[in-house]
């Protein structure tokens, strides 16, 4: 079966609710209007890409990563990666790999040092993934929720 990534439109926001459905189940659906607007202020930011994976013309995977400017490393950006999803019944397939192969061209193309990400600590078989496509543990992670 053939896996086709390219940059998500608006036309694909029910496709990626449904996905965002997988990677936080108890999270409330956002109202159409809502999605709409946010995504407005998504696509409106300077180096924000958030990818998409088809299958047969189904969704089956999304990644979210924006450039970030930088004042370090010779002023060369550097790209967070976010909201990696792959549906259930498309995992173990390669289409994290196609997503993954994605963003690492858009991270060269814009002359990005790192590519950077942050993983729950109980997702070894994601942490097993990010290994093989030679991301590195090297760095620890926090968070505050604010919820």
């Amino acid at each position: 079966m053939t896996i086709t990534v390219r940059q998500a439109t608006e036309h694909d926001l029910m496709a990626l609710g449904t996905l965002y459905a997988e990677l936080h189940p108890d999270d409330p659906a956002l109202l159409h209007e809502q999605a709409v607007q946010t995504w407005q202020e998504i696509i409106g930011q300077p180096g924000r890409t958030m990818l998409i994976a088809l299958r047969e013309g189904t969704a089956v995977g999304t990644v979210d990563c924006i450039v970030v400017p930088n004042l370090t490393r010779g002023g060369r950006p550097h790209m967070l990666v976010e909201n990696v999803v792959v549906a259930r019944s498309a995992r173990r397939q390669g289409v994290a790999g196609r997503l993954f192969d994605a963003l690492i061209d858009l991270a060269r193309a814009a002359g990005c040092y790192k590519v950077q990400l942050l993983s729950r600590v109980d997702r070894t078989d994601a942490h097993m993934f990010y290994e093989s496509r030679g991301l590195r543990p090297v760095a620890q992670g926090y968070r505050l929720y604010l919820d």
